[in-house]
Parts: C-alpha cells; sequence; structure tokens
C-alpha cells in the first residue's frame, strides 16, 4: 500500500503515549477487549516456539518482545501504518497486531468502499497465515472474524451469505471464545453477527438456515458490556444490536448507548475513533 493511502489519525498520539514500562501498566486496560497477553520475553518465547518455521527469522525472544511491544505502542497511539507495518514484518507471530491496526484504520479513517474491501481481504488473509502458524491463539480466529465481518458489510447481505462467509465469521467466532472465554470482542462480534442475520433476513429463516437468534445476540452483547464497560465498541455495537432486532421500538435505547458510547474517555486512539463515530451518529 502506498504511504499515502493511509490518512493519519486525527487524535494527537501523544495523548495516547505508552512509553517503557506504562505500556505493560496500561495493558489490561488496552486489552480487555481482545485479552491479547502481554508481549513480554516469555510469551515471545512461547509465539517463536508454537510458530516453528513460521516465526521471524534473526529474532530471540528479547527482540520479538521489543519488537511488538513497539508495534503495539504505535497501534495504540494511533500510528496504524506503523503498527501494521512492524507487525507484518513478523510474519503471522506479528498477524494480530497487523491485522488490527489495518481493520481499525480502514473502518475509521477509509472513505473508498472499495479501498475498504480490499483492505479487509488483505487483514482476512493475514489472519489465516496466522491461523495455520498459530491455531491456538484466540486472536488468530478472532481477527479472521473481524476481517470477515467487516468485508461482508460491504457486500449485499445475499451476496455475503451466498459466498459462505457468515458461516466463516461463526465458526471463527466460536473457536475464539472456546480459547478465550473471556474475550469480550468476540461477543460483541457474535451477538452482532445474530443480529444483522436476524435483522436483514428475519428470525424465521435466519433461525432455521444459519442458526441465528436473537437471545443469543442479547446474551452475548451483556456479557461484553459486563466484560469491557470502559469499551465505546461495546456500547455502540450494543445499540446496533438493539435496533437490528427491534427496530423503532428501541431507538431511544439505542441512542442510550450511543450517548455512553461517546461520553466515555478513551484510553488510545482506536477508542478515540470509536468515540468520535458515536458522537456523530447522535448530533
Amino acid at each position: 500500500m502506498a504511504k499515502s493511502t493511509w490518512a493519519p489519525c486525527p487524535h494527537p498520539s501523544a495523548n495516547f503515549a505508552y512509553p517503557g514500562d506504562a505500556l505493560k501498566k496500561a495493558w489490561p486496560r488496552l486489552h480487555a477487549g481482545d485479552v491479547e497477553p502481554f508481549p513480554d520475553a516469555k510469551r515471545a518465547q512461547a509465539l517463536i516456539d508454537a510458530a516453528g518455521k513460521a516465526a521471524p527469522k534473526g529474532l530471540d525472544a528479547t527482540a520479538l518482545a521489543t519488537a511488538l511491544q513497539d508495534a503495539w505502542r504505535a497501534f495504540h497511539a494511533g500510528d496504524f501504518k506503523t503498527a501494521f507495518d512492524a507487525g507484518s514484518a513478523l510474519g503471522p507471530v506479528g498477524a494480530t497486531v497487523a491485522v488490527k491496526a489495518l481493520g481499525i484504520h480502514a473502518t475509521h479513517l477509509v472513505t473508498s468502499e472499495s479501498e475498504q474491501l480490499k483492505r479487509y481481504e488483505q487483514a482476512a488473509a493475514l489472519a489465516e497465515a496466522a491461523i495455520a502458524a498459530l491455531p491456538d491463539e484466540a486472536n488468530s480466529h478472532y481477527r479472521r472474524a473481524y476481517a470477515l465481518g467487516r468485508y461482508s458489510q460491504g457486500l449485499s447481505i445475499a451476496k455475503a451469505l451466498k459466498q459462505g462467509i457468515a458461516g466463516k465469521v461463526r465458526d471463527s467466532l466460536h473457536t475464539a471464545l472456546e480459547l478465550a472465554p473471556r474475550h469480550a470482542e468476540a461477543h460483541t462480534a457474535l451477538a452482532l453477527y445474530h443480529a444483522e442475520i436476524i435483522g436483514k433476513i428475519g428470525a424465521m429463516i435466519g433461525g432455521l438456515t444459519y442458526g441465528a437468534k436473537a437471545a443469543e445476540a442479547e446474551s452475548h452483547i451483556t456479557t461484553a458490556l459486563k466484560l469491557t464497560p470502559q469499551s465505546p465498541i461495546a456500547h455502540i455495537e450494543h445499540g446496533n444490536v438493539l435496533m437490528l432486532l427491534h427496530g423503532e421500538k428501541k431507538e431511544t435505547a439505542a441512542a442510550a448507548a450511543y450517548e455512553k458510547a461517546a461520553g466515555l474517555k478513551p484510553a488510545d486512539a482506536m477508542e478515540a475513533l470509536d468515540a468520535a463515530y458515536a458522537a456523530e451518529q447522535i448530533e
């Protein structure tokens, strides 16, 4: 991707800088949603061992830990291109930060729908490689679901279902939650999976054909909100789930969810973008 295609994040990176030990201290808050383990040397060595031949060449555990921490610092500060490049350079071991950077940037800062689709396809391919190398990592599967889910939202519902994307998203999310039951972002995404199918093709057909259930959507979004009450995206998607399942009957509650998202104090650039999006929707 050309450098010019990476629009800068509008939120000052200095607001979300986590130098030195500050990153580790803030990690539980920053990664409450995706439960990504902090990449210290022990974690880096475990990734090297698990990835085998797919592990980055020429890096020991200490060097890999430093590289991953720097990539995540860039991500949280809103320097998504640096985070993507750094993560991509590490192959499947760096895919989780690369895919997250690519996906968040595409969602919030890419205006061309065709370009968004290309980036989600690229993100899905990176996640597929991560699944092949690191199948026991919850985020290998979650990032695939995220990328394919965003990709499917850019298509017509008929086309997305015909291509079998819905099933791939569902299966990836189930696997992620089997590996990490407290993965709030996976719970949020699974809630949206059920709600979108019901909202677009109806409860009866959605339930019979794709196993979509309103009760499942409500259960998963409730869990996500309990796990990450300070996460703007959990409240945004709560509002979306309410509208998809109930329409105008829950419009007031959905608006309240967006207002909650907009009023939260962001911990990083991603959350700042999510909160700003929520604020724009209620203006």
